[in-house]
């Protein structure tokens, strides 16, 4: 079970390589330019070439930093992203949870932690803000995630990921709870602090949000566990709304597209403003989501 795991940790981490260059590719097409093209064919070294660029920066340790919490804060991040990984119902030995999606809130909700612990650790007003606003926009985003969830515990009776792709053997949910994929991936992008909900990130007014302070090892940890969250958060998308089978290459061609969407969000649209994000999580998203909750459980009452 663990070299499968270590196995999966793997491929995982080569993926987002790739989504990153896939990243910039899209972007760069958006912009009407070419993207990177210069390392390897098509720049399929580009990736590597960036790790390696990264890793051999000088780490700069600032001097007023609270220094564990400074060093492990980005080690538990993507630690976080990656143990989430364990969730996804492979039928290879791995860890195949019947309360899977508890253990997937619960660890969504760790996820807060690292980033307050790195803002707060680096003794940097920039960056205090920006864990500020990103522990802020993740916790209110959780609530209406935690409730679609829960529309669909309702609706199958389980809390196993399993389950939800059993269930959609025959039809996509997607067309039964078409505003709840809408609110699902809105709270997605949010919940990883991506545009057009990147406040964490504010230029003009944070520098660069709660890792101004992180170069080199630091920083790549904190964008690998960023890019393995925007994985994953596609695979339960495509699990909860196309179904499909983890095995089938079918699986894995939704997924890249929905990881699409993501991206193409970032290409087109410009960032909201703070107060309008709250609005929208409060005022919009919760109400949605415990509408629909209270759907489903109708619907299972009078199907049962």
């Amino acid at each position: 079970m663990i070299v499968s795991y270590l196995m999966l940790i793997v491929c995982v981490l080569v993926g987002v390589a790739f989504v990153t260059l896939l990243e910039r590719k899209i972007l760069g097409y958006i912009q009407i330019r070419k993207g990177p093209n210069k390392l390897g064919i098509l720049g399929l070294l580009q990736p590597f070439s960036d790790a390696v660029k990264l890793f051999v920066k000088e780490q700069n340790t600032p001097l007023m930093s609270n220094f564990m919490p400074y060093y492990l804060s980005p080690v538990f991040g993507l630690f976080i992203a990656l143990i989430l990984w364990s969730v996804i119902p492979y039928e290879l030995g791995l860890v195949n949870f019947d309360m899977s999606v508890l253990f997937f809130l619960c660890c969504l909700s760790l996820g807060v932690y690292p980033l307050m612990s790195a803002g707060w650790s680096s003794n940097c007003k920039y960056s205090l803000l920006g864990s500020l606003r990103a522990v802020a926009q993740t916790i209110s985003y959780e609530v209406s995630l935690a409730l679609i969830l829960l529309s669909y515990v309702f609706l199958t009776g389980s809390f196993s990921f399993v389950d939800f792709s059993l269930y959609q053997s025959s039809m996509w949910l997607l067309w039964l709870m078409f505003p709840l994929c809408v609110v699902w991936l809105g709270s997605c992008l949010a919940e990883m602090n991506r545009t057009p909900f990147d406040f964490a990130e504010g230029e003009s007014e944070l520098v660069s949000g709660f890792n101004t302070e992180y170069s080199s090892g630091g920083f790549v940890l904190i964008f690998m566990a960023e890019y393995v969250s925007i994985l994953f958060m596609s695979g339960v998308s495509t699990l909860l709304f196309l179904g499909g089978n983890v095995l089938s290459s079918m699986f894995y061609i939704k997924l890249v597209m929905v990881s699409f969407l993501f991206i193409w969000a970032r290409g087109t649209l410009p960032r909201l403003r703070y107060d309008k994000l709250m609005y929208m999580a409060w005022k919009s998203f919760l109400p949605l989501s415990l509408n629909f909750l209270i759907f489903f459980m109708g619907l299972k009452l009078i199907l049962i």
